[in-house]
């Protein structure tokens, strides 16, 4: 099996868990939308939920991982596997030690850090306290989830991908439990909120000991010997630092827009969150599996010092994930509405609040193939050891994303902070991808280019087909069912009609697709 059709069938193993994490997570949101509403329990917990949640797209997607997975298969590589492990056992032993320290700390410090995330919130009294609260109850879940992040990072570089890629699933089910239960005991918004951060905390303890069975399986025994200062830790540690900052801008860009979002009418941070949410969708299930999938296989061919089979990686993952990020982002924003209204528009959350959620899903998605392309080229970076560039391009995204959010807000209100993250996300990839190019000599973007130019045809195709079909199925005043049903043969509709269209323009990443994907299955059912 090449390479190639490797990385596709990772990929399509990543996404696929992670498509059933998702939506478990839309059925929390509901669950959430419909007890919370859009109000000052719902701002208070998204603003506190935004800390472990960053910290889960940092570290469980994002740099812990990006910084482990090279050392590690280059351990693996030039030492052995009993020798990786005994770095893998130091790392976990370096890593709880601060993560202890930092949780204790951001316990302490809760009040502090609302200051600065929540500023809009210090003259409301009861909402800051309440977050403050939300904040000192979530935090722990730092610990679990770095924890989970670099046994992610483990079983990944041994090409194991499911057990990482799923354990999502338990946060979203305790997550629902916990709201559910405190339902059940109080009618207070509040008191709510409190339950749903306590499940925040279970959820993470959860996805920790779903991978110790998976890690014992690969070889890993936790009670062999490991080293506080092991060397290798220490170049994690270098690498991990930077990648922090530089695979972060989006999340950061967010964080900048949820600050100012406090500053503007209540409710503008719960629409930011669900908007983010949707987005999340799409920009979950494909592109940060492509990432997570890319990654050890560049870094192997870095490591082996084969240059043009590292090239041809990341000219093929960029292609691939244009070929399904595009198509996504128009969807998105065809369907914004019925989308908004099918998933969150009940109980506390009425038709203004469905209505202003799916106005920043149109500007959020607009930079949706940006945020996803981002997540391979920063990969790439690091797969060469490279840090350094992606934090000098970072800090340049967040400075145009502070201008823009603060030119814009004023007009635009909340959407005027998701069109800045958007754009700051272009620039971001377009820095990063002339750098990158600068790097290596060659990257084959005219072939990405190309391949592109298709996929937005293709895609601009199926949105003209998609938006006379929606209009069609989905009058104004229509109902749920209606909505699911219309919703669904748009879904149908806008897959066949954009597969079609790629068929007639010969986009070559729809034979990746079957062959990467459909041949091996059918291969596996024949027993060959």
């Amino acid at each position: 099996m090449d390479e190639n059709r490797r990385l596709t069938r990772a990929t399509g193993v990543v996404g696929a868990a992670t498509l059933l994490s998702r939506i478990l997570g839309y059925v929390r949101d509901m669950v959430i939308a419909a007890v919370l509403g859009a109000g000052m329990a719902s701002d208070a917990f998204f603003v506190a939920f935004r800390i472990p949640n960053l910290l889960r797209r940092l570290f469980a997607e994002g740099s812990l991982t990006i910084a482990f997975v090279p050392v590690f298969l280059e351990q693996l590589k030039k030492k052995g596997k009993q020798d990786a492990f005994e770095m893998a056992r130091s790392a976990i032993l370096v890593l709880s030690a601060i993560l202890a320290f930092v949780t204790i700390a951001g316990i302490i410090f809760s009040p502090a850090i609302i200051h600065i995330i929540g500023f809009g919130f210090v003259d409301l009294p009861e909402k800051f306290g309440l977050t403050v609260k939300l904040t000192r109850i979530m935090f722990p879940y730092l610990f679990f989830i770095c924890l989970v992040a670099l046994s992610m990072g483990i079983l990944n570089s041994m090409g194991h991908f499911a057990a990482p890629a799923i354990a999502p699933v338990f946060l979203n089910i305790a997550m629902i439990a916990a709201i559910w239960i405190a339902s059940l005991f109080s009618n207070n918004p509040a008191a709510h909120a409190i339950g749903l951060a306590w499940g925040v905390i279970a959820g993470g303890v959860l996805q920790l000991v779903l991978q110790l069975p998976f890690l014992a399986r690969a070889g890993l025994r936790l009670a062999g010997k490991a080293r506080l200062f092991h060397p290798a830790i220490k170049k994690v540690g270098a690498l991990m630092v930077p990648a922090v900052f530089g695979s972060a801008v989006y999340q950061l860009n967010i964080i900048i827009g949820t600050l100012l979002a406090t500053m503007l009418p209540e409710g503008s941070v719960s629409y930011l969150y669900y908007a983010d949410r949707l987005v999340q969708f799409p920009l979950g299930v494909f592109a940060i599996s492509a990432a997570t999938a890319a990654l050890p296989s560049i870094s192997r061919q870095a490591a082996a010092g084969d240059l043009d089979a590292a090239i041809d990686t990341f000219g093929y993952s960029m292609r691939f994930i244009l070929f399904i990020s595009i198509p996504a982002m128009v969807g998105l924003i065809v369907l914004r509405e019925p989308l908004v209204e099918l998933l969150f528009q009940r109980g506390g959350f009425d038709a203004r609040a469905a209505g202003m959620t799916a106005d920043a899903l149109l500007y959020y998605g607009i930079g949706l193939w940006a945020f996803s392309a981002v997540r391979i080229v920063v990969s790439t970076f690091y797969a060469f050891s490279d840090t350094k560039t992606p934090v000098v391009m970072a800090v340049i995204a967040i400075c145009i994303n502070c201008e823009l959010s603060l030119v814009l807000m004023g007009p635009l209100l909340h959407c005027g902070l998701a069109l800045a993250t958007s754009i700051a996300s272009m620039v971001n990839l377009l820095l990063l991808t002339r750098a990158l190019h600068a790097k290596l000599g060659r990257l084959g973007l005219a072939d990405v280019l190309r391949s592109a130019l298709k996929t937005v045809v293709s895609s601009a195709l199926m949105g003209l087909a998609v938006w006379f079909a929606s209009h069609g199925l989905m009058p104004p005043g229509s109902g749920f069912v209606a909505h699911l049903l219309g919703i669904s043969a748009c879904v149908a509709l806008g897959v066949a009609s954009f597969l079609l269209f790629s068929y007639i323009l010969k986009s070559r990443e729809l034979g990746d697709l079957f062959v990467g994907i459909w041949r091996p299955a059918r291969e596996n059912i024949d027993g060959k």
